[in-house]
């Protein structure tokens, strides 16, 4: 049982993706301590869940829109630069919040509008960095890779929300952002010193449109990549978009505020570390790694449900561990899975058009989670949400017969030739 445990640490041993991912580290702790502050500024400028639910639309709508074309691009330009490119502007970003907070003069819709560009920033930033830890590690170790950094993504959930909340109570949500800001200089620094080996293809002279044609035409003959893509958008729909609406829990159905809602966070972050370090490597070494993570989604949506009904912070953190244990071994496995799955050289095609139909569907769902908790209740909705997440994994398990006996073979190991 530790054996796979272990191995999943491997990608470490190559000196680039072990530079990467430790200034990786420092900066998802940035961004989880901006999500936090950002929500609860949000939260005490409207005390509205449907103005939580706009913030997450503006900020994930980008990449409903500009996702596939940002897949090209990562496939066509050097992706290194790229992320250099998206991170400075992220950085940027965090600062002008940092400031208009710190000035007392920020306002709804200055949330807003930066939201939507830092969603453009990371609608470019996601694919590209995803099929980046792929020439970092290469193909062999290319699922492990995107396992180690949904690892430190989970920590950083767990570390970065109770940080903001003891900041936010100490010096003010200014703090958090302009820490957030800072904490880009150290990825940055680490995209500057490693080199990588990425997979192009010569120049075929077709268009932009012809590129994301390609890509499309073989996800349609990709029924398990498919199945991957469903499942995902059940959980990123009905899951997370659950989660923009904690503000509105921490404060109306527990009766808290910033250090609640950050001790909330903090606990499905720990739920979703645990499930990285601990269950991840034990489903990766199953081969029938489909019918894991349909029942994976069945977990989550369980767990919603008990959610709906309590009244009490420890068990409402209980409820997040939980349930947070089913989310990255859906999503981290699918983006690790579709890397394995397809050609070098349009990686980061099929990876933005995961994202598209995944996370770019959040501010759908954002928008209607957050009008219809303002309406109902955000524990009337946790319970529908469960509810639907219960009968989405159960139909995958008994109607997609060939994703219940799918098995996964193993990768030859080929470590990049840039180490």
């Amino acid at each position: 049982m530790l054996r796979p445990i272990i191995q999943g640490f491997s990608p470490l041993k190559l000196p680039n993706f072990r530079m990467y991912i430790s200034g990786q580290a420092v900066s998802l702790i940035g961004t989880w301590l901006q999500v936090t502050a950002q929500s609860w500024v949000v939260w005490e400028l409207s005390h509205s869940e449907a103005a939580l639910g706009v913030v997450a639309m503006f900020g994930a709508l980008p990449t409903l829109l500009l996702g596939p074309w940002a897949g090209v691009l990562a496939d066509r330009l050097n992706r290194r630069w790229l992320l250099i490119f998206t991170q400075i502007g992220m950085m940027l970003l965090a600062f002008t919040l940092a400031l208009l907070v710190q000035l007392q003069v920020v306002q709804i819709w200055h949330v807003y509008a930066l939201s939507a560009l830092l969603g453009i920033f990371s609608a470019l930033d996601f694919p590209t960095q995803q099929a980046f830890l792929g020439d970092l590690s290469g193909m062999g170790e290319v699922r492990k890779a995107v396992n180690m950094n949904a690892m430190f993504l989970q920590a950083s959930r767990m570390i970065g929300p109770a940080l903001a909340g003891w900041v936010i109570g100490k010096w003010g949500a200014s703090t958090a952002f302009w820490l957030n800001g800072a904490s880009f200089l150290a990825v940055i620094a680490s995209l500057v010193a490693v080199r990588a080996t990425q997979v192009r293809r010569p120049p075929t002279g077709n268009s932009v449109l012809g590129d994301l044609w390609e890509g499309m035409r073989f996800l349609r003959g990709q029924p398990r990549i498919q199945d991957l893509l469903i499942l995902s958008i059940c959980i990123t729909l009905l899951a997370l978009s659950m989660m923009t609406m904690m503000p509105a829990f921490a404060a109306e159905r527990l009766g808290g505020n910033a250090s609640t809602l950050g001790s909330l966070l903090a606990a499905s972050g720990a739920g979703a570390l645990t499930s990285v370090v601990l269950i991840m490597p034990l489903a990766q070494s199953r081969r029938r790694v489909g019918l894991v993570m349909s029942l994976a989604v069945v977990w989550a949506g369980g767990w919603f449900l008990a959610l709906s009904i309590v009244r009490w912070l420890p068990l409402a953190m209980l409820c997040l561990f939980a349930l947070s244990i089913s989310l990255p071994l859906v999503i981290a496995m699918s983006m690790g899975l579709i890397q394995v799955l397809t050609p070098g050289e349009m990686r980061a095609r099929l990876l933005s058009l995961f994202t598209m139909v995944s996370f770019g569907m959040q501010p759908i769902s954002a928008l209607l989670v957050g009008g219809a908790s303002e309406r109902v209740g955000v524990a009337t909705i946790a319970a529908i949400n469960g509810t639907l997440l219960v009968l989405a994994g159960l139909g995958m398990i008994f109607l997609r017969q060939g994703l219940r006996q799918w098995r996964v073979q193993a990768v030859p190991m080929s470590a990049p030739s840039g180490h």
